[in-house]
């Protein structure tokens, strides 16, 4: 399965976490949510995964890696800001992954909550 059909399968576990459980919870239940709503479908995913930085053995964590192929960011913020799309962007480079979505789950419309960010796709 390449990234797009990955990501149309992932949009649609985005719409029934958010079209069951709504705005207005902290990430961590989302994610927590998300995962098993993934697996259910059949994909394999990978929770909290490090990510290793050759700086310092300093490490960051993945919220969701999805058939070691798609990233997913997620928030629960006011609004995306642009230190978001960075953060997603590093993650992609560092991985090299081509394809992250960005999700904010604490909005009135989750298609505005939904942003691709790709890197060499």
């Amino acid at each position: 399965m390449d990234e797009n059909e990955l990501s149309y399968i992932i949009r649609r576990c985005i719409f029934n976490v958010y079209n069951t459980l709504a705005p207005g919870l902290l990430e961590s239940v989302y994610q927590r949510i998300l995962v098993s709503e993934l697996q259910e479908n059949g994909l394999n995913v990978k929770s909290e995964l490090l990510l290793p930085v050759k700086y310092n053995d300093k490490n960051f964590r993945i919220d969701i890696l999805v058939e070691d192929n798609v990233i997913l960011e997620l928030k629960s913020v006011k609004s995306i800001e642009n230190i978001h799309y960075k953060q997603l962007y590093t993650y992609l480079k560092l991985s090299n992954k081509k394809l992250g979505l960005l999700v904010n789950f604490n909005t009135t419309n989750i298609l505005d909550g939904i942003k691709r960010v790709v890197n060499n796709l």
